[in-house]
C-alpha cells in the first residue's frame, strides 16, 4: 500500500509531520512517501487570482500525489481552533481542480498540539467536511500535549493513546 504521510503545517519541526509519518511507519508492508508542506509555495486563493494566473502548478502537483497513492495519513495542525492557512490555502487551489481533493482515497486523519486538546477542534472539522471532499475517512485520532506523550526514539510513550492509535492503524488498514 502507498502512503501519503504529511503534517498540516509548514513548521520545519512539525509534531503533525512527526505524528503522521510516525503512524504511517506502523502500517504493515506501507510505502510511505513524506510529504513536506513546504514544497507547495502558492499565491493565497481568489477568484481574481485564479481568473489572472489560473491554477499554480503547485496545485496540481499535491493533485498528483494524492492520485498515485493508495491512502493517505494526514495530521492537522491547529492554529486558532481552525487549519493552519498554509494548509488551507493548499486545499483551496486543490478544491479548484477537482471538488473530491482526496480522490476517494483512504484517510486516517490524525492532530496533535502541545495542548491538553491535542487539535481536537480541527479534527472534528475536517471529520465533519472531508467526507464530502472525496475522504474515505476510515479513522482518526488525537494526540494531547504532545512533548508529554511522545518521544522521536519510542513514539507515543502512553500506553492507552498507543493502543488507540493502533487501533485507529488497523482500521485504516483493514
Amino acid at each position: 500500500m502507498k502512503i501519503l504521510a504529511f503534517g498540516a503545517s509548514t513548521s520545519s519541526s512539525s509534531i503533525n509531520r512527526q505524528l503522521a509519518n510516525h503512524t504511517a511507519e506502523q502500517i504493515s508492508g506501507s510505502q510511505v512517501t513524506d510529504l513536506d508542506l513546504r514544497q507547495f509555495e502558492l499565491p493565497i486563493y481568489s477568484s481574481d487570482e485564479e481568473e489572472a494566473n489560473g491554477i499554480p502548478a503547485a496545485a496540481q502537483e499535491f493533485k498528483n500525489l494524492i492520485t498515485s497513492h493508495d491512502g493517505i495519513v494526514l495530521s492537522l495542525a491547529e492554529h486558532n481552533g481552525s487549519y493552519a492557512a498554509a494548509f488551507k490555502n493548499l486545499y483551496d487551489w486543490t478544491s479548484r481542480i477537482d471538488a473530491k481533493v482526496w480522490a476517494d482515497k483512504a484517510m486516517l486523519l490524525l492532530a496533535t498540539s502541545p495542548r491538553a486538546r491535542g487539535g481536537a477542534t480541527v479534527l472534528e472539522t475536517a471529520k465533519a467536511t472531508f467526507p464530502r471532499m472525496g475522504a474515505d475517512l476510515k479513522a482518526s485520532f488525537s494526540l494531547p500535549s504532545f512533548y508529554d506523550n511522545f518521544s522521536t526514539d519510542d513514539g507515543i510513550t502512553d500506553a492507552k493513546l498507543a493502543s488507540e492509535l493502533t487501533k485507529a492503524i488497523q482500521t485504516f488498514s483493514s
